[in-house]
């Protein structure tokens, strides 16, 4: 099971949050990232938000990242959307 956990933090409160699992083990991993990614993004009402270098060395390194306002087209009222692989067992 691979699971990522999306979560919406506004001066350094955590406002919402919410956990993806994904079963479908005939996507790779970078698919089940993005897939991911798209449906926090739907459950929390939020534009899809555009992976800056920073944001990919950051999951590169750590399996986790943090989206600011740089990354969203539109204003947004927090201050980050933070994601994190929480577990990935095949």
């Amino acid at each position: 099971m691979f699971r990522m956990w999306g979560k919406i933090w506004k001066s350094n409160h955590l406002l919402k949050d919410t956990v993806i699992c994904q079963t479908d083990y005939n996507m790779s991993r970078t698919q089940m990232v993005f897939d991911s990614l798209d449906k926090i993004c739907y459950e929390l009402d939020l534009s899809k938000p555009i992976w800056l270098n920073s944001n990919i060395t950051d999951f590169q390194r750590h399996d986790k990242t943090r989206f600011s306002q740089d990354s969203f087209i539109e204003q947004i009222e927090f201050d980050y959307l933070e994601i994190q692989v929480i577990e990935e067992i095949e």
